[in-house]
């Protein structure tokens, strides 16, 4: 598995040109140094991204741990980094605001790690019940497993209402199944196991016993200082994710925002970009064939 690089960089300008729209000094700083952590791993990988990727026989069988922090800050090229830190963007400005920078970078560290060890686990049972090992070779990288465990918490902050997905009005508690079905169907390449996991670490954070944890763990400060400044509300949204081959689509998500975010997006909402984002992806591929 090799970083595509062809021509311009257009994902990172595109990233960047949001990033700038909303202004720096209204980015909570967590939220910020986790883009630009992203953005430096891109632009000057540690290893190479066959070297970082996630999967069952690098890290179990030959202790390759490393790849459980390395994987999450790697990606496969330009625009799964623009997909995945564009919604990084909108969920981090929401949830750290709500949350407070230190219990945010807690959650995101967390959610980072076990987000890894989630998926080695989803891949081992899967690979042992099927007797098919090539699930233990299954290599994945990028930061959608975070984002999708970051959706749960704002799905769950926010419940009511519904979001349309491919023409379908969906309840906000379960658009993440939706989106992560929808985004397996159209866009093959995505990683099913590493949406998964972080859909079922969201929910370990939200129904089950992680958050007590680490409240235990923290100790000295709570999870509910929030970040002083402006509130904003955005709907929910999902991310992309590549294992081991590129998908023909790209797909991708965004939050609604405030100031000149439509230049960016259309006017579109996120829901109409998931849409229409599968939809280009299921005509690319029909169109290759």
């Amino acid at each position: 598995m090799q970083r595509r690089s062809r021509g311009i960089n257009t994902g990172l300008i595109l990233l960047l040109s949001q990033i700038f729209n909303v202004g720096i000094n209204n980015i909570p700083p967590v939220t910020l140094a986790t883009l630009a952590l992203n953005i430096w791993f891109f632009l000057n990988p540690q290893k190479p991204l066959y070297s970082s990727c996630l999967s069952v026989e690098k890290c179990c069988q030959q202790k390759d741990w490393q790849r459980l922090l390395l994987s999450p800050l790697h990606h496969a090229n330009d625009w799964h980094l623009y997909f995945n830190m564009a919604s990084m963007l909108w969920k981090g400005i929401h949830l750290e605001r709500r949350l407070g920078s230190r219990w945010f970078a807690f959650v995101i560290t967390t959610f980072s790690v076990l987000t890894g060890v989630v998926y080695l686990l989803l891949q081992f049972a899967v690979a042992e019940f099927m007797d098919e090992p090539d699930f233990k070779r299954s290599c994945a990288v990028g930061f959608s497993g975070v984002l999708f465990a970051l959706k749960v918490l704002n799905n769950h902050y926010c419940p009511g209402g519904f979001v349309n997905i491919l023409g379908f009005p969906v309840p906000n508690r379960f658009a993440c199944w939706v989106e992560l079905v929808a985004i397996h169907l159209f866009s093959p390449g995505t990683s099913f196991a590493g949406h998964l996991a972080g859909i079922l670490v969201g929910l370990m954070y939200t129904q089950g016993p992680l958050k007590k944890m680490m409240e235990a763990c923290a100790g000295g400060f709570s999870s509910n200082v929030g970040y002083p400044g402006q509130q904003y509300y955005f709907n929910s949204s999902g991310s992309s994710g590549y294992q081991d081959y590129y998908p023909h689509g790209r797909p991708g998500h965004y939050e609604e925002a405030p100031g000149n975010y439509d230049t960016y997006t259309a006017g579109l909402s996120e829901e109409e970009q998931l849409e229409r984002a599968l939809r280009a992806s299921l005509w690319d591929r029909v169109c290759r064939n």
